[in-house]
């Protein structure tokens, strides 16, 4: 069995689908009381463990670095030392945000990271407390997650088309959109393997191809659902956040082919959430 953290978010979605998976919840494990989270780890008794939880509102944790900091690191630095403890694998999802995005070629799992917002710290002082745990495990930085479910970008813009002719898009920040369902089977996959190849222990980045800018993200998006939306592309600079984004997140995901992984096309991904999105409509 697997235990999973998360019950509600866009990863942790696709993971409880699973037969042989047991997600929690707040209620099961309040990610605020790390103490309770290494508690579940003991009493589930679990082959492995994937954290899919996180505080993930960019802009508020720069007034809530705090609470960002209880969830995003004390919390898995908890359960990565229960994991340490009982001797089993731990997957932590990451992010981009880690890095400043000021490099021009794709990120390495091994280039230092520089976070410019309270988010991306919290991210990184949980990778810190993952590794300082010294068990098993396995960092999965990825970046731009969208599903059916919940606030991302392709809900919004979704949304939006419904009303608006025409969106101001950001055109100079990069990334690789990234399909929820896919992150969680590349998690289910790594956390298996690592039950018999500890050896495969490390960091690593998964995000979808082609890369594009947000601006090019949207035109796929009002395109496969026919929608007749203009997008006006725009720079960073236009369209101010209390958090700071970095430019370039890019990722160099290579590494991943030692778990059987490559790159997904996120237009696929995309397709179902288009499709899901009609059919509930």
């Amino acid at each position: 069995m697997i235990l999973v953290f998360g019950k509600t978010g866009q990863v942790a979605r696709a993971l409880a689908s699973r037969p042989d998976v047991t997600a929690l919840g707040r209620q099961e494990a309040d990610l605020t009381d790390p103490g309770a989270c290494a508690e579940a780890i003991a009493r589930h008794a679990p082959d492995a463990v994937i954290n899919a939880a996180a505080y993930t509102a960019v802009d508020l944790a720069e007034t809530e670095g705090d609470l960002a900091e209880a969830i995003n690191a004390a919390a898995p630095g908890a359960m990565a030392r229960a994991c340490a403890a009982q001797g089993i694998p731990f997957v932590h999802l990451s992010t981009d945000y880690v890095f400043d995005g000021s490099a021009n070629a794709p990120w390495q799992p091994g280039d230092t990271p520089s976070p410019i917002n309270a988010y991306g710290r919290s991210k990184l002082s949980g990778e810190m407390a993952v590794k300082r745990a010294g068990g098993v495990h396995a960092i999965l930085r990825t970046s731009w997650v969208f599903s059916e479910q919940g606030r991302n970008f392709v809900t919004t813009m979704l949304s939006l088309a419904q009303s608006r002719e025409q969106l101001s898009i950001v055109a100079d920040q990069i990334g690789g959109p990234t399909y929820a369902t896919d992150i969680a089977d590349a998690c289910y996959k790594i956390a298996q393997s690592l039950q018999s190849a500890p050896h495969l222990a490390g960091t690593y980045h998964f995000s979808g191809a082609p890369d594009v800018s947000w601006a090019e993200f949207a035109r796929e998006i009002f395109g496969l659902a026919g929608c007749s939306v203009t997008v006006n592309e725009i720079e960073t600079s236009a369209y101010p956040t209390p958090a700071r984004r970095p430019l370039n997140s890019r990722l160099d995901c290579t590494d991943l082919a030692r778990f059987g992984l490559g790159r997904p096309d996120w237009k696929t991904g995309l397709q179902r959430v288009i499709e899901t999105t009609k059919v509930s409509q």
